[in-house]
């Protein structure tokens, strides 16, 4: 009885093993040298079924059975697709992740030193402020939008072919004013403490010469939204800062105070060779604020910036030698790439790495 059960699974398996070799032979694809034998294996199989001698059937089943396996079913890959293959896959994973994820970014200037330094290498998230539909301004999937004090990189408006690297100081709706250093927002200063007056020193860049080259600084630490980080100024802010305390006014401001009573900025106001207007940012209001009476002379809040809808503040933390939102305006949200994590490479040339600052996280 058994044999009898086993008999239909026998005739069926063979026909079945049969019509895959005769495919196979019709096309002579992929048969490496062995279509001679596949044709004699499969020829005494159909023999067999024609003449109904299961007995021959079974005999010749698991040569052809092993022949279809090896030629048809699983054909060994070289080594070489393999090694191909391997290749194309994690390209193409390293580019999804590049478009959609997390991209590397490495920082050409002294902007925003002391946070980033030249030829730190960062990790930008991606995906936290919306998947970027790649050559397009189109997000989808947005999580949120960038927060006081964290660090973006972002196409700039006048030059969208580069990539910026700066610090969120304000939001769109909100008001900007920077005075004597001071920076306020919404009308209330930005808490800032004296760290290192004297002493305070970094390498920036002669791209000229292509050397570096020292520079003399004075570093303070600002909090915002419970995030603190360290900026560099000017080497003259603390005696200017001792000099408005006792005599509670200073007649001359800052260089880059902001904003001056010109228009509002935006790309419009940097020269056609630096890039000209951008089609998507919008301008700053201005609004006069100055209260009649009330002392402060060039350090008193006096004429405000409003953020555009849509639109970010920016500001390097090496606040006296960054070219910022002060100088061509605010960063269109749809602009921004993503946020800035950690740093996983720095060096000052290829024989001098700078261990310390590999796997900092960017705060």
């Amino acid at each position: 009885m058994r044999s009898a059960r086993l008999d239909p699974r026998v005739r069926k398996e063979a026909t079945e093993l049969v019509r895959e070799a005769r495919a196979a032979l019709n096309l002579k694809r992929g048969l490496r040298g062995k279509a001679g034998d596949l044709e004699t294996a499969t020829a005494a199989v159909e023999q067999a079924l024609g003449a109904r001698d299961l007995a021959k059937v079974r005999a010749g089943l698991p040569t052809l059975d092993a022949l279809v396996d090896e030629l048809i079913k699983r054909p060994p890959k070289s080594s070489t697709r393999d090694y191909v293959e391997s290749i194309g896959a994690a390209v193409l994973i390293a580019l999804a992740l590049r478009a959609f994820v997390i991209e590397a970014f490495k920082i050409p200037s002294s902007s925003m030193y002391p946070t980033l330094e030249i030829n730190d290498h960062i990790f930008v998230n991606k995906f936290i402020y919306g998947v970027r539909i790649p050559w397009t301004n189109t997000k989808l999937l947005e999580l949120r939008g960038p927060k006081h004090g964290e660090v973006i990189v972002f196409m700039m408006p006048c030059q969208p072919e580069k990539d910026y690297i700066k610090r969120v100081v304000a939001l769109p709706g909100e008001t900007v004013e920077v005075r004597c250093n001071v920076v306020y927002v919404n009308g209330k200063p930005i808490p800032s403490t004296l760290v290192q007056g004297t002493g305070c020193e970094y390498q920036d860049w002669d791209e000229q010469r292509e050397v570096p080259y020292p520079k003399f600084c004075s570093r303070y630490r600002e909090t915002v939204d419970g995030l603190s980080y360290d900026t560099f100024h000017d080497v003259e802010r603390p005696q200017r800062d001792e000099e408005l305390r006792q005599k509670g006014r200073l007649e001359v401001g800052d260089s880059r105070d902001f904003p001056d009573p010109g228009s509002p900025r935006t790309c419009k106001n940097v020269p056609p060779s630096d890039g000209g207007p951008a089609a998507n940012q919008l301008p700053g209001k201005l609004v006069e604020e100055r209260r009649p009476g009330v002392g402060g002379g060039a350090c008193e809040q006096q004429l405000h910036y409003v953020v555009p809808e849509g639109h970010v503040f920016v500001m390097g933390d090496n606040r006296s030698n960054s070219n910022d939102s002060r100088y061509w305006g605010s960063v269109p949200i749809e602009n921004i790439k993503g946020k800035a994590l950690f740093i996983w490479l720095s060096y000052e040339d290829w024989t001098r790495i700078r261990w310390d600052r590999i796997g900092n996280f960017v705060h």
